[in-house]
């Protein structure tokens, strides 16, 4: 290879994932002789266009692998996204002088991608958290005979072959298995009760709290405008009476023997004080 750039054809337009693919079939495969060229080249000099053509002739890979993922419900276009960053970090790792091709290197980076891509999607509720459960997670389809729920038997030759327990098989199996519910009714199914017909709760709708908390802030400060306008001793027994926060209100007794006179005394002073308080926040709402 003399150093010159490999020719990469790209049509004018990539408006559809065929499009994209039809392209990157045509891109030129590298010879290992080119291969450890440009490497070279990216390793020793960064030379960008040197990576730029180690990925470009990779592509196909990323489109190959991405096939065997279509099975979880989620995009192609999204997986071909995420194993492509996975070739690139393969590229800018790459070591040309360990006489590992390239596409040997690039596919465990390009899987872990895509693997990490479908955990995150996949369910809202995470399923796979630690090392064996994403193996499981992965293999677990391929490993059973049939569409049927797995036997006690079963359940236990694939853990004892992927090194988990039994339950955890059946709890991966379980969560495979459970389909997810729309939150929204389907488009044009009016019949159909979905999610958001009975968890909705209007009481923390915006609007709702905003007013919540709007009522809060009024209703305070026009319990402080009216209780300035009582004297102490009203002052008093109104909070001891009403205003505890922690539930324990003083008894009329109590603050008769506070005060030196009569619970009825209390009673008609407290009486006052709360139509006073009444007739004063009328006239501030």
């Amino acid at each position: 290879m003399s150093g010159s750039a490999l020719t990469f054809p790209t049509p004018a337009s990539l408006g559809s994932l065929d499009h994209y693919i039809q392209a990157v079939n045509r891109f030129p495969l590298l010879t290992a002789e080119q291969e450890t060229e440009l490497g070279r080249r990216w390793r020793e000099h960064e030379d960008v266009d040197a990576a730029r053509q180690l990925v470009l002739s990779h592509l196909r890979l990323v489109v190959a692998v991405s096939r065997n993922y279509l099975g979880y419900g989620l995009p192609q276009a999204d997986l071909i996204q995420e194993g492509n960053i996975g070739l690139m970090k393969a590229v800018r790792r790459f070591d040309p002088e360990r006489k590992v091709r390239l596409v040997s290197f690039a596919l465990h980076w390009i899987r872990a991608e895509i693997h990490e891509h479908v955990l995150r999607n996949w369910r809202l509720v995470k399923i796979a958290t630690t090392k064996a459960q994403r193996k499981l997670f992965f293999n677990l389809r391929s490993m059973k005979r049939s569409s049927a729920a797995l036997t006690p038997a079963e359940a236990g030759k694939i853990a004892a072959d992927l090194g988990v327990k039994p339950e955890e098989v059946f709890e991966m199996e379980k969560r495979i298995s459970g389909g997810d519910v729309a939150l929204d009714p389907t488009p044009g199914d009016e019949d159909s009760v979905s999610p958001i017909a009975y968890l909705t709760d209007v009481e923390d709708e915006p609007a709702q709290i905003l007013e919540r908390v709007e009522t809060a802030a009024n209703r305070s400060a026009g319990l402080h405008t009216a209780m300035s306008k009582l004297d102490a001793r009203s002052r008093r027994i109104i909070e001891a009476r009403w205003l505890r926060e922690d539930d324990d209100s003083a008894t009329l007794q109590q603050l008769a023997d506070e005060y030196g006179v009569s619970a009825e005394r209390i009673r008609q002073i407290e009486s006052k004080a709360l139509k006073t308080m009444r007739s004063q926040m009328v006239t501030l709402q």
